[in-house]
């Protein structure tokens, strides 16, 4: 007589996540042959194993989910004998402990762990030290005690300390695998403070105080640049024990640099940086490259010639007060004319009056009365021959960026300089040694005069002046109809634009018209026209048109305009050509047209 009992044993099975586990499934109630399955798959035959008459046994090597139901079924008629579900845990791995001081000593002992749950239970954890004496307890992966005789005790022994982490629930309870330190490699200082940055012309001279135990530490200094993140740009300085100073070199002028600085004991763990200083570095003589350009305009009434100088060479961000001269040197005959003329000038930019000789223009830049650099540019006089000038510039513009070509100078030169300038104030300038630039970084819908200058030796060409083109275009904002003149079978219309911005243009006219249940036409002409011929119209019908004009930056569109064509006539045909303009409406000059003559 068989027993009406199955089941599934144990029940409520924890383990720990890679070990094994054997189940047992009562078969009582059932006959025949059974197997098992793994979350509602078949678990291989060679797993499991009959016990006797009434009992199977599985065996699962290596268990590593984290949640699995296991069935016991039977074969003849699938019904489940019994189940479980098995659940695993795992240890507390990747353990790092640490002994913060402050003021010289350690005061807090703190551990972190790494531990992969997906318990909905509370975890208890406990810090064991050696003979498994309890130190602190937390509910996270993370513990710090704070008793001063427990931390003392850390510090200060001699010999390397060992810690284990217990995990805990209701259910299970694991420990993880011993972790061994050394208590003087565990030490983290406070970071420095006190920090104090000097900013000299060729360098930057650190100092800080880092809170070493027993003035025994060693530190490291991070300057980078503010606008940069790049780890590549950044430099660190190591610092010996009682070095707690450090001078950086090598640095560009005017420019923002963050500073921290990190300090360790002995062999111990880094500190935490330091609050980063963001200091302004000096400027540096030797850095300054000044790089003198000018803009000749045309001569005046007056006789003088407005000279537009420009430099490059010295940062914007400089806060230095730097004094900026030009010194006229006017030549005749390849000797000096009249006194020096000099002129006070601004950071970055001048203007001087210049006669028809040869100039030659000096600018110094010097502070408190020492010269820091010095640079000089020639303007050719104004009747000056056989120098080298370019011909032909030819400039496209497209999307905001302007592309210029010219032909190159006939006589020998070591370069071209390019400027431009939409306003006559702010000018940009560049050197090529192609026949060829291409400006970027322009102004939006902005006209641009743009010169090109050869250079030869120390000396310049005359420079010669492009068609001043926008860097980019615009639609116009209106569009209209301004007249239709009106046949049986055709019409001329006209329309007009208008536009607030200088740079706007039509790139095509996209003429509509239909009239009342007929399909709608349409005729493209160039953006340069403002007329066009409608032909193949029915007479004594009304149309209606609208104009739609079609720039690089959307389109836009006119009113709808009616028009009435005249009635059929017979008509005599009399042929003009463009000649005789007089018997010619103006708007028709140079077309063929058609003089309608009544009947009578």
């Amino acid at each position: 007589h068989r027993e009406k009992n199955c089941n599934v044993f144990p029940k409520d099975l924890h383990i720990e996540m890679g070990s094994s586990v054997e189940l047992v499934c009562q078969t009582s109630c059932s006959n025949g042959k059974f197997f098992w399955t793994l979350n509602n798959k078949n678990i291989s035959e060679s797993l499991s194993k009959t016990i006797n008459s009434t009992h199977i046994a599985l065996s699962l090597r290596n268990f590593t989910q984290s949640s699995a139901t296991v069935e016991c079924r039977s074969s003849y008629t699938d019904q489940i004998l019994g189940g479980i579900i098995i659940k695993t845990f795992s240890k507390p791995e990747n353990i790092a402990c640490v002994l913060h001081a402050n003021d010289g000593w350690p005061h807090l002992f703190t551990c972190t762990w790494n531990h992969h749950m997906n318990s909905s239970q509370t975890i208890n954890y406990t810090i064991l030290h050696d003979t498994l004496n309890e130190i602190c307890k937390s509910q996270v992966p993370k513990c710090t005690s704070k008793d001063w005789n427990t931390v003392n005790s850390i510090f200060s022994r001699i010999s390397n300390s060992t810690i284990i982490v217990r995990a805990k629930t209701a259910v299970w309870e694991v420990y993880s695998d011993p972790y061994t330190f050394n208590s003087l490699h565990i030490v983290k200082i406070s970071p420095p403070t006190w920090t104090v940055i000097t900013p000299s012309s060729d360098h930057l001279y650190v100092e800080w105080n880092p809170h070493c135990i027993q003035n025994n530490c060693h530190c490291q200094v991070k300057c980078y640049k503010t606008s940069s993140s790049n780890d590549k740009a950044t430099k660190y300085l190591s610092r010996r024990p009682s070095h707690f100073s450090a001078t950086i070199e090598d640095l560009e002028s005017c420019i923002k640099y963050n500073i921290s600085v990190r300090c360790a004991f002995n062999e111990a763990l880094w500190s935490n940086w330091s609050q980063e200083i963001t200091v302004l570095t000096k400027l540096n003589k030797r850095h300054i490259r000044l790089r003198l350009w000018r803009n000749v305009a045309k001569q005046g009434k007056n006789g003088k010639r407005k000279v537009h100088l420009m430099w490059k060479g010295i940062p914007s961000a400089c806060e230095e007060v730097l004094n900026y001269t030009i010194k006229q040197i006017s030549y005749g005959d390849n000797t000096t004319t009249g006194n020096y003329t000099y002129t006070s000038c601004g950071s970055s930019s001048c203007d001087v009056d210049v006669g028809q000789n040869t100039q030659k223009l000096y600018l110094t830049v010097s502070i408190n009365d020492a010269l820091l650099a010095e640079d000089s540019v020639y303007v050719p006089a104004v009747a000056q021959t056989g120098l080298p000038q370019v011909f032909s510039i030819q400039t496209t513009t497209h999307e905001g960026v302007i592309q210029v070509i010219w032909n190159a100078s006939e006589k020998t030169i070591s370069s071209y300089i390019i400027d431009w300038t939409h306003d006559g104030n702010q000018y940009y300038w560049k050197e090529t040694t192609s026949t060829n630039a291409t400006l970027f970084g322009l102004l939006h819908r902005k006209p641009y005069n743009i010169t090109v200058t050869p250079l030869f030796n120390d000396s310049t060409g005359h420079g010669s002046q492009a068609n001043q083109i926008c860097s980019s275009i615009a639609v116009p904002e209106s569009v209209s109809v301004r007249d239709v003149e009106v046949n049986d079978r055709s019409a001329f219309m006209k329309w007009e634009t208008k536009s607030q911005d200088t740079c706007s243009g039509v790139i095509t006219y996209v003429i509509y018209y239909e009239t009342q249940g007929q399909p709608q036409f349409n005729v493209t002409v160039n953006g340069n026209e403002d007329g066009v011929w409608l032909k193949d119209l029915k007479p004594n019908i009304q149309y209606s048109v609208i104009v739609e004009a079609r720039g690089y930056n959307g389109t836009s569109m006119s009113k709808k305009t009616f028009f009435t064509t005249n009635k059929f006539v017979w008509h005599l045909g009399v042929l003009f050509l463009a000649s005789p303009a007089k018997f010619l409406p103006k708007s028709l000059e140079g077309k063929l047209a058609y003089q309608h003559f009544d009947r009578k």
